[in-house]
């Protein structure tokens, strides 16, 4: 992926997509097939105010953000298209109040129909997995 390539993705996914600039998302690497973000925590994620844990819904609608950037990383025009078909999402544990790093990688790109696996990490651990088909269509 050239560079002006990868510096147009990157201010498309901190910048331009206004749920990515309200999460405070920062692209750590990008590559087409695979993207790395962090996420900042902040009071207004929480999902359990008694343990101040992400909310889970928030780590599941991050985990297909970062499968849509990959759909995203192999688009060869601006027409093309991504939609989400199916998301599943692992809760392996709980993610307490530190912010969360993002990862995601290509699994199978067919004609129409792209997958991709997520995981969400803290620290050593890693809080969620997950699996993304999208519909991917080329203009």
């Amino acid at each position: 992926m050239d560079t002006i390539t990868k510096e147009r993705l990157i201010r498309l996914a901190e910048e331009d997509i206004p749920i990515h600039k309200y999460f405070g998302l920062k692209v750590e690497a990008i590559e087409k097939g695979f993207i790395k973000v962090k996420v900042p925590f902040r009071k207004d994620l929480v999902g359990d105010i008694r343990t101040n844990h992400w909310h889970g819904g928030i780590i599941a609608l991050i985990l297909d953000t970062i499968g849509g950037a990959i759909g995203i990383t192999n688009f060869k025009s601006p027409e093309d298209k991504l939609s989400t078909i199916d998301l599943r999402v692992d809760y392996l544990t709980f993610a307490d109040g530190k912010d969360l790093i993002f990862e995601g990688k290509l699994v199978r790109m067919g004609n129409r129909i792209m997958v991709a696996k997520m995981k969400a990490i803290q620290g050593e651990s890693v809080v969620a997995e997950g699996k993304g088909v999208y519909n991917f269509i080329r203009a």
